[in-house]
This record gives structure tokens, sequence and C-alpha cells, in this order.
């Protein structure tokens, strides 16, 4: 396998057999053990060197690789002077929510010179995922694949030559935490990256960078199982292979329906699992770009950069190997960067497989449904201060007009503890507090400003949740990708325009709707997702694009412990960072 200068390495170093009683009897005896240093470490891309943030110095950070019932055991040990987390993107925690990961929410984070030991299980669970820090702006370079080897077959036929993670980034010539800072200082937006990555190699479309691209060799006639990772910071993204079809069969760590395309639509946090046969003639070159760029939904400043790499058909008559700057970088399957009505036939096309091993639990009939707009908003500048939004105003982001605050000790460990006090409080709203045309509102000239608060929703376990999330057309009509941790989820419904509770409820597909934990909520319009709230804990929901958290756009809700002993959350390990 050949990546230009980057090497996947898997980070495993141990496997035991449990003789005491640390994880509940019902896990696998196998515990794999995993070690991360969180460290700068001086990377060069586009012409520039910086210090970048990297998980034992590589970047992307190492793959993982467990089996499917494994517990895990991931020792994170932070080498800097700032604080860090990491979360395990997709893994639901069943009773673990300790180990999820998000700063403030389920931890207080890891501070410089300390470690904490995540301690998992991966039950019920297959495919790809992704690990990513949760601080601050830190995924931007900590992430990387998470990969569970199912215990069973694949259900598909295709004899697969080789599985290949590939991962999307963003680069950034400029300091982003400086960025970062400045968006919360003053109100500001980030300025667009500098290139997209497909495993942290830009491609020889930028400057210095011929050396820095991603090559993939294959065998003619071979199928290869591609797992593709979006892990960029603000940016969905389309991809597509020159000359060649991609079989969906995966999505979020849950088989699909094969489906087949010319390219997918993939937003950050999600991943997708493709089958693509090397049966095209070879070219005199023996090389086929693909290549990556953005999905624009947004007005705002975006990369307008398509990023390429190449897979490379093995050929044992040809020695000489093409330099890329000589090569074609012309994808004519890659939709156009405005292509809405691609990524709405994409996500539409998606289904659960819904087989009798892998069935499709979708709850037929909920017990609570929450309507919540998202919505990117103006909030006018406090007197005496410099506000860099538009128009001297503060960019901020809401879900039913509460703009989000992190607290200043996790929301789990004050649950936990009966320290509610001042930390969060419960009720957040369950519809809009205002009722309007939530799509056709005039961008700019019509907002409202947002309330500031922790608000959660607190559910009894065993509740059977639906979640609508309704965009709404302040400032920009947006695609926003939400992630809903500790719940997988089945997206019953989707549209454009605004959801009408008596109409499209009527339409959702309570059959084999697709199981993600990362839904791209339409731009101009909403999806409808339901979940069984079963996982005992406190659960972050928020958009996967960063800016947006930052911003506001984000809650969290607490699910009861249940009635037997199993359906508790766990009691804290004894090595919590504290605040």
């Amino acid at each position: 396998m050949e990546h230009g200068r980057h090497n996947y390495s898997l980070l495993w170093v141990g496997l035991v057999i449990l003789t005491v009683g640390a994880l509940p009897s019902s896990f696998s005896q196998t515990t794999r053990r995993f070690k991360f240093n969180v460290e700068w470490k001086k990377v060069t891309r586009l012409c520039h060197a910086k210090q970048l943030l990297t998980v034992n110095g590589q970047y992307p950070g190492p793959t993982i690789i467990v089996d499917e019932g494994d517990n895990v055991e991931i020792k994170v040990t932070n080498k800097i002077a700032g604080n860090t987390t990491i979360h395990w993107h997709g893994v639901r925690q069943y009773r673990t929510g300790w180990a999820d990961g998000p700063a403030y929410v389920t931890q207080c984070p890891i501070r410089g010179g300390q470690s904490y030991t995540y301690k998992f299980s991966v039950i019920n669970q297959r495919g790809t995922l992704l690990w990513h820090a949760h601080y601050g702006w830190q995924r931007l370079s900590v992430h990387g694949a998470f990969i569970i080897k199912p215990r069973n077959p694949f259900p598909f036929s295709a004899p697969i030559q080789a599985e290949i993670p590939i991962i999307f980034g963003e680069w950034w010539n400029v300091d982003v935490d400086a960025m970062e800072n400045d968006i919360v200082l003053y109100g500001g937006g980030p300025s667009g990256s500098d290139a997209f990555t497909i495993n942290g190699l830009p491609g020889p479309l930028f400057p210095c960078s011929t050396k820095d691209t991603f090559i993939q060799t294959v065998e003619p006639g071979k199928t290869y199982l591609l797992r593709i990772i979006n892990a960029a910071l603000n940016q969905e993204l389309f991809f597509a292979i020159a000359n060649h079809t991609l079989t969906v069969v995966e999505a979020d760590a849950v088989y699909t329906k094969p489906y087949t395309t010319s390219a997918i639509m993939i937003a950050p946090g999600q991943t997708t699992n493709v089958l693509i046969t090397a049966d095209q003639n070879p070219n005199p070159t023996n090389m086929f770009p693909m290549a990556t760029r953005a999905y624009l939904t947004s007005i705002f400043p975006s990369d307008k950069n398509t990023t390429v790499g190449y897979l490379r058909y093995k050929n044992t008559k040809t020695t000489k190997k093409s330099n890329p700057t000589t090569l074609s970088y012309n994808v004519e399957n890659l939709p156009l960067m405005n292509d809405n009505t691609f990524a709405t036939t994409f996500s539409d096309s998606l289904r659960s497989l819904a087989s009798a091993q892998y069935p499709c639990n979708v709850p037929q009939k909920i017990d609570k449904q929450v309507v919540t707009t998202i919505s990117l908003n103006l909030q006018d500048c406090p007197p005496g201060k410099t506000c860099q939004g538009y128009e001297g105003k503060n960019f901020l982001a809401s879900m039913n007009n509460q703009s989000f605050v992190r607290p200043y000790m996790s929301i789990l460990e004050s649950y936990y503890k009966n320290l509610t006090k001042k930390v969060f409080s419960k009720g957040f709203p369950t519809k809009p507090p205002n009722a309007f045309d939530y799509t056709g509102v005039n961008s700019l000239t019509e907002n409202m400003n947002t309330g500031f608060g922790t608000k959660v929703l607190v559910l009894p376990f065993g509740t059977n949740l639906e979640i609508v999330f309704q965009d709404t057309a302040f400032l920009n009509l947006e695609n926003h990708p939400i992630h809903v941790h500790g719940h997988n989820f089945f997206i019953v419904g989707a549209g454009f325009g605004n959801f009408d509770p008596v109409r499209h409820p009527k339409k959702y597909n309570l059959i084999d709707p697709p199981e993600r934990n990362t839904v791209a909520v339409p731009q101009g319009g909403w999806a409808a997702i339901r979940l069984k709230a079963d996982n005992p804990g406190v659960w972050f929901i928020h958009c996967h694009i960063e800016v947006h958290t930052t911003w506001g756009l984000a809650t969290a809700f607490i699910v009861q412990n249940g009635p037997s002993p199993n359906q508790s959350i766990f009691p804290p390990p004894k090595d919590l960072p504290t605040c």
C-alpha cells in the first residue's frame, strides 16, 4: 500500500485475558490496549512548516483496529501545556459515558502532563468509525480511523483484496488555535482552509505538494473496500474516482443495502464504506485520479479547492512510475460544489440492510417528540466590545434559540453526583419558542438574539424519542451535520421547506431507514430521526461543523438509569480528570 509520504500504523500494544471484574461479565474477555501521546510535531505542507498537534507524532493519527466484542483501553497522555480530550466517534459507550470524551459534557479535560485511560466496549458494533479530539478545534489534526472488524463475514459476496482507510481533512497555513480564539473573543467567522487533504496529503494541485500526493496501488480485476472518513473541520465533501463506480455497503458503521453511485457526499463526522473494482482498461500512465471537493451550501467564505490523489493500476511490465505533475486531474463524475440535487439523491438512496441477521429496529411509535430549529444567528454587540461578525455583530448559533454554553465542570459528573445547581438546568425547549416561516425569512434583515445557557433534555430510560431538526434561513440556509452521542438513530424522513407535523410523518420510512450517528440536515429543510434512549448517561448533540458548535449549535440530553442493575451507568473511573 502506497500513501505518498504518509504511512498508516496500527498502535496495538497488547492483548490480555481479564481475570478481574473490571468490566461487566457480558463483555468479551479480550482487551485491546493502546497508548496515545498528544504532542506537538513540526509538519510541512503547502510550503509552510508549522507546529501541529498530533497523536504519537502522526498526522493523521494512528489507525485503531479492534474486533467486534472487544474491550478497549486507550491511555491518553497529554504532553502539551493546554488541555485535551479524545472522542471515539460513533462508539455507543453503553453505560461507559465517562469514556465518551466531549470536554465539559462527559469529562473534564486532561490537563497538561496528565493521563486518562478510556475504557469501553464495542459490543454489537462493526465497521468504520473515527476518533478525534473533542476540545476546541484540536480535531483539525488530532483524528484517525477506528475500525471494528466484524465477527461474521461481510453481508456481500464480493471477495475483498484489501481494505483501504481514506481520511479527508483540512489544512490551514495560519494558526488555527489563534483563529478559534479570535472567533470566541470577537464573534467573527473562520477563513477557509488552504487545502483539503486525503490521508493528510493535499496532492499535486497545491504549491510544494507533488511529493505529498496520496497514491494507492490496485491490481486489475480485484475489488477493494474503501473505508472513507470525513474528518474535515468545517466542510461537507464530494468524492469520486475517475471512470470508476462506487458501491456503498456501509454508512456510520451500519451495513446498508448496496447502492451503486458515481460519487458520494460525506459530511464531517460521517463514514462511508464503498466497494470499488479495478475494472478499467489502464491508460498509458496506469493512473486514475480520485478527488474531493466541497459541497457548498453556505454564502460564507468557503474552500473552493479540489484535492487529488490517484489509483495506480499495478503493471508488472512497467517499472517507471509516473510523476503526478504530468497526470490528468480531471474527474468528470465529481459533482460540482453546488450540486444540491446530487447530494439529496445520494442521501435519500441509502437504506438499512434490514435483514434477519441485521434487522432495522426503528421505533414504530414514539413516547416523546422534540422539534428544534438549528440556526445561525447574529447577536447584538455588547456595549464597549468590538465584534467582527456581519454589520459589527456577533456570529452565534442555536437550537430552539438556545446557544449552548459549556459549564465549568462536566455535566455527567454533576448529574451523577447530584450537583446540578449552576452547572446545567433541565427543560430544553421541545419546540421552537416562536413559530414562523423558518426557511422563508430574509436571511439578513430578520434575526433574533439567542438565549444563553446549559439547558438539557431529561428522558426516562427506554424512551422512544423523535427529534425533528429544522434548518432556518437566518444568515444562511445551510446543510448541518448533526451528531448524536451515545446512540445510533434512524433517519425516518427528510425534506425541504418547513416540517409539517401532520403531512410529513405520513410519509416516514419505518421499514428500512438508514441507521447513523450523524445526519446531514438538508439545506433549507428538515430531517426527522428516531432512537430508543436506552443508554444511561449524558449525551451531547451538536453540529459537526466545528465553528457552528463554537457558536453554540449544541445541546445535551440525559438518559436516566433504568430499573435493572445493568441499565445504570457505571461509577466514574478513579483516574477521571478533574476540573
